[in-house]
């Protein structure tokens, strides 16, 4: 196990380490991480996990207004369920449903 001493960061290697091994006297280069540009902080290349962090983190402005557009067909659709769920219900019109006639064969 190398020493605190002996560790030495690399540039260019993002949580790299070179290690200097004392019985071949070796240099020994660990990456353990992204490697990076020369020069720059920037990674080389952008992975799935850093664009599907910056899109999760992103701050949102809560009290910005949304504005949804429909088209025809899909405002035709929502004025008839909001017509359905904001119909009037009346004991009648309960009971009309739970006693109407049920047949179990066709008419002839």
């Amino acid at each position: 196990m190398a020493d605190l001493e002996e560790i030495s960061k690399i540039s260019g290697v993002f949580g790299g380490a070179e290690l200097s091994n004392s019985t071949n006297e070796q240099e020994i280069q660990v990456n353990a991480g992204t490697i990076r540009q020369e020069g720059s902080n920037l990674p080389t290349k952008v992975g799935f996990w850093n664009k599907f962090k910056a899109f999760w983190l992103q701050d949102i402005d809560w009290n910005r207004e949304i504005k949804v557009e429909l088209t025809p067909y899909q405002q035709k659709i929502e004025n008839e369920i909001n017509e359905f769920l904001h119909q009037e219900i009346t004991w009648e019109k309960v009971h009309d449903f739970l006693f109407q006639e049920i047949s179990f064969r066709s008419k002839k």
